[in-house]
């Protein structure tokens, strides 16, 4: 069976039976029967017809492979005996104990897959969120009107939000349940995830399954490059409201990369809350204080609105008990090498993820440059332009009683030029800048040239009419794909990672995995001084991109390994926040020596690299660590 909601039993020793969990039997109690329910007539057709048990033979025994019941009798046998050398066994590990007993006896089945499908679809859909902007702002900033500082501004916002998200929700899923806070996280959503799936699991299978699970993240990525690909650059998709708002493809992209969440949230509203989670807060007692008492006559008293600003403030005072908890006597060293690690590999992937790109688009930008047409001291005059200009650098150049009409400017610059009785008219212009210019007599009608796009020049008897109001997206193709192209071999790069991870998180152990996973990826980043063409970067960043999954699942699983449920989600929340913290410091400072230098990048990946690969070895092996 695999619900682990079906009723079970755990004996120890001579007979000796725990009572019964919760209230009654019923699916809403989540409670666990003592006594196994009656077996049918027929259940016992083997002994009538004159076969005994012992005579059926496990067809695995031929091969000599055990039987599973015997596997799961000399592991409960192994941590008895181990149980029974060690110190006297608290209420907390005995229920822990009897917890993971249930899950062996439930098995692996139909309601874990289900609950994979849904927590993927949460996780796919936390990744989607990060590349989401990344992939709209080339086409939203132009009709959105976006600076580049507001463009900075916009994609720092989601990280942020992202952190702030991952602490508060990931600390409430702690005190108000793993499936309700899931429901109404926005931001949160990976730290809860984890906790809540890793409490269905039996031990011999949580490593495996829940680096499966990291895998939809990789998922939420391909699935945004692909959409992306698919649907910005068709700018047909779309329609506009005068010249002031335009539904460009670009927005009908933002509302498929929703559809992950909402698939995921139509899912959770027929999961179950975390048996381990009810039976933490139902269990676990502890004795009455004066603050109780006090919240308690608050509570019934008052207004509404006084009855729930006292229960939100007490919420917020248990969370923020709870996170303090993570550096007591018994955690902080867990949490200390946890977050080291956890900064050390955001700082690096997110980092490098940003400089990849815009080290391809630098590459780009320079050989589109060497390609530049440069005009030197031209006298252009009663000439009329009836076609476009692009890549051209024009210095000291006159241009007398020239007329400029239903032409695009495209990577274009005049330098020290004089413009005298000229018309401009029916204009669109791209990356197009007049500098140290004098424009005399000179009409503009109906363009986008504006001011901004005048650096310190003289006007003299110059008039602009019907300039275009707002911003408008380029007909032409103008968001290079191969961005959507980049994105999506780095996501997709990720696979081999996590299969491998996956399938030897159990055999080769997290610590490794994760320990060795850095490191190689620290040996990955020496190669970048060796590259210095767009292919070399690609295929670089895919082989960085693999072998950082395989650290991060395991990173991942062993966060939720090393903390008791009291404490799970608020642990991942808090790393997980951490992790946010450095994507946007490693993301701005590797992106800021774009162009100048790409050494620093590298030895700073390569140091955080190094540093968290050998912290990471001094963790505990949490294999056959039974889930506090």
């Amino acid at each position: 069976m695999a619900d682990p909601y079906q009723n079970n039993v755990y004996h120890q020793g001579g007979g000796d039976r725990y009572g019964t969990y919760g209230e009654g039997g019923g699916h809403d109690g989540y409670g666990y029967q003592t006594d196994y329910p009656p077996q049918e007539e027929d259940a016992a057709s083997d002994v009538t017809e004159g076969h005994d048990e012992e005579d059926q033979m496990y067809e695995g025994e031929y091969q000599g492979i055990p039987h599973p019941d015997e596997v799961k009798a000399a592991q409960r046998a192994a941590r008895a005996k181990t149980r029974a050398a060690g110190s006297a066994v608290s209420e907390l590990e005995e229920l822990s104990e009897q917890y993971e007993d249930i899950m062996e006896d439930c098995g692996h089945g139909k309601f874990q897959w289900t609950l994979f499908i849904v927590l993927g679809l949460a996780l796919m859909a936390d990744g989607v969120e990060c590349f989401v902007v990344a992939f709209v702002l080339p086409s939203a900033e132009k009709d959105l009107c976006l600076s580049n500082a507001e463009k900075g501004m916009l994609g720092l916002t989601v990280f942020l939000s992202m952190m702030v998200g991952a602490f508060v929700f990931g600390g409430l899923a702690d005190k108000v349940g793993r499936r309700r806070c899931l429901i109404v996280a926005i931001g949160g959503t990976v730290p809860i995830v984890y906790a809540y799936f890793s409490e269905f699991l039996q031990m011999d299978k949580r490593g495996e399954h829940l680096s499966w699970l990291c895998m939809f993240w990789m998922i939420g990525g391909i699935y945004a490059s692909f959409t992306a690909w698919g649907i910005i650059p068709r700018y047909g998709w779309g329609f506009s409201m005068g010249t002031e708002f335009q539904f460009h493809s670009w927005r009908v992209f933002v509302l498929v990369a929703a559809l992950p969440a909402i698939a995921s949230l139509v899912g959770l509203t027929f999961m179950p809350e975390s048996p381990r989670f009810l039976l933490e807060v139902t269990h676990i007692k502890a004795p009455k204080t004066a603050e109780d008492e006090f919240i308690e006559i608050q509570s019934a008293t008052g207004t509404a609105v006084q009855r729930w600003a006292v229960r939100s403030l007490t919420l917020c005072k248990l969370v923020l008990k709870n996170v303090a908890s993570l550096l007591s006597r018994e955690l902080r060293f867990a949490t200390l090498f946890m977050a080291i690690i956890w900064f050390c590999m955001a700082f690096s992937y997110y980092g490098l993820s940003v400089w990849f790109p815009d080290m391809i688009k630098h590459l780009q930008y320079e050989e589109y440059q060497d390609k530049a047409k440069v005009f030197h001291r031209e006298r252009v005059e009663n000439f009329h332009f009836n076609f476009s200009l692009e890549n051209q650098i024009h210095k000291e150049g006159e241009y007398i009683n020239d007329k400029f009409i239903g032409i695009e400017m495209k990577s274009v610059k005049f330098e020290d030029s004089l413009f005298e009785d000229c018309h401009f008219k029916d204009i669109k212009s791209t990356n197009t800048v007049f500098e140290n210019c004098t424009i005399r007599s000179t009409v503009f009608y109906n363009t986008d040239l504006w001011e901004e796009k005048f650096i310190d020049c003289k006007m003299e008897n110059t008039t602009f009419e019907h300039n275009k109001h707002g911003c408008h997206l380029d007909t032409v193709e103008e968001n290079d794909v191969l961005i959507y192209l980049v994105s999506f071999l780095g996501s997709l790069a990720v696979l081999p990672g996590n299969i491998i991870s996956a399938l030897f998180m159990q055999k080769i152990g997290r610590v490794k995995i994760i320990g060795g996973s850095m490191l190689i990826s620290a040996g990955c980043t020496f190669f970048l001084f060796l590259s210095f063409s767009q292919s070399a970067i690609i295929a670089l960043q895919c082989l960085f991109c693999g072998v950082s999954a395989a650290a991060w699942n395991g990173i991942e699983v062993v966060t939720v390994e090393l903390y008791p449920a009291s404490k799970r989600a608020t642990a991942f929340g808090v790393l997980n926040a951490l992790c946010k913290l450095a994507a946007v410091l490693g993301s701005s400072i590797f992106a800021g020596f774009v162009g100048i230098t790409k050494a620093i990048p590298i030895l700073l990946s390569f140091v955080a690299l190094v540093c968290g690969g050998l912290v990471a070895l001094k963790l505990p092996d949490t294999r056959e660590k039974i889930l506090q």
